[in-house]
């Protein structure tokens, strides 16, 4: 019960999230879609991880290159998809108030992936052996 629970407020998050950088984009006053691109910062941003957790052993206590390596890449997806509604507010591409609805909307967006993470990440039930 504990993980439907879990389940739909990392849902909820994530809709809230999405609410604000469509409000950044659609409202009359800004009507400039040029910051839906964050989209596919969303996407990239778990994958180096994920595909780290896949290759790398767990039985070390000591650090991984692979993880070290894929968390590395993943902060930097992250800092990209803070910095370019930046980069578009200072070229005039978007208004400051888009700006920074799809700042808010990034924030909540990457604490619904970091918490799916922390929620879903620790155990493992899925495994490659089963297909």
């Amino acid at each position: 019960m504990a993980g439907i629970k879990a389940l739909i407020s990392l849902s909820f998050g994530g809709a809230v999230g999405l609410m604000f950088l469509m409000l950044g984009c659609a409202l009359p006053q800004y009507n400039q879609y040029w910051p839906l691109f964050v989209l596919f910062f969303y996407i990239l941003s778990p994958i180096p991880y994920c595909i780290a957790r896949r290759v790398v052993e767990d039985t070390d206590a000591t650090s991984n290159a692979c993880k070290e390596l894929a968390i590395f890449l993943t902060t930097g997806i992250v800092v990209s998809a803070f910095g370019l509604p930046i980069v578009f507010a200072r070229a005039q591409l978007i208004y400051w108030g888009a700006c920074a609805l799809v700042l808010t909307g990034n924030t909540v967006i990457f604490a619904t992936i970091l918490g799916f993470f922390l929620v879903f990440g620790s155990n493992d039930d899925f495994s490659w052996q089963q297909w």
